[in-house]
């Protein structure tokens, strides 16, 4: 255990940094910035803020933003756990559904080969007894994938960006809630409708259902994702 404010606040003087300087570049306003270094976190607007925040705040201080949000959720946080496992979850139905698809057309595949497999066998033994048989053709089997973009497509154009994704509202389930950075592969965010808050939405590409869109602004936003585009929540 660390004390999150001190830290902080040790790490600026260090540098030799200022809140006005320090607000320019993380583009976070100077009074949470302090309402950080003071541990007051009720100061901020909501508690994902706290943790994009922190995260970021952290990282431009040359600091590890990942130990920090964890120091903030043992402490600070009720129930964190549950919600960590609720991603855990969400994030491995997309690769148990692309194993089922896999097994299926490997299932069709084999189904394919014992057919024609059989019809040849067939033709062996009659024309092996003197009664010429012509063989049918076995029909071609080709196994028809459908492949469904994703609902939101992430790309980090520059620098790092916080993203969280509730399913449905603010209430949801949380589908993802993690840092974006420029070379990273793209993030697929799957759902019928989600609602996203985005720290610096100026660094990221945004698809939806495959279709590039534009989300203005520097500062944080959040907006409601459909598959017909998005809107401010």
């Amino acid at each position: 255990m660390f004390e999150i404010g001190n830290s902080l606040r040790e790490a600026r003087v260090r540098r030799g940094v200022d809140f006005a300087q320090a607000e320019l570049t993380t583009k976070i306003r100077g009074k949470y910035l302090r309402a950080l270094e003071d541990e007051q976190f009720d100061m901020l607007p909501a508690e994902t803020y706290v943790k994009g925040f922190l995260r970021t705040y952290a990282e431009y201080l040359g600091l590890d933003g990942q130990l920090y949000v964890d120091e903030y959720n043992s402490r600070f946080v009720i129930g964190e756990a549950p919600s960590e496992a609720r991603v855990r979850r969400s994030a491995a139905r997309p690769q148990r559904r692309h194993r089922r698809i896999e097994t299926n057309v490997v299932l069709v595949a084999l189904a394919a080969i014992a057919v024609l497999t059989v019809i040849l066998i067939s033709a062996w033994k009659a024309s092996d007894s003197g009664t010429p048989r012509t063989p049918k053709a076995a029909p071609a089997v080709t196994p028809r994938v459908k492949t469904v973009p994703p609902l939101l497509l992430v790309t980090a154009l520059k620098g790092t960006t916080h993203l969280i994704a509730h399913r449905s509202s603010a209430r949801g389930n949380i589908v993802f809630d993690g840092t974006v950075a420029k070379g990273d592969a793209p993030r697929a965010i799957r759902g019928r409708r989600l609602w996203v808050q985005i720290d610096t939405p100026e660094n990221l590409r945004l698809r939806i259902r495959g279709k590039l869109v534009h989300v203005p602004g520097r500062k944080p936003q959040v907006i409601i994702v459909t598959p017909t585009g998005w809107r401010p929540a």
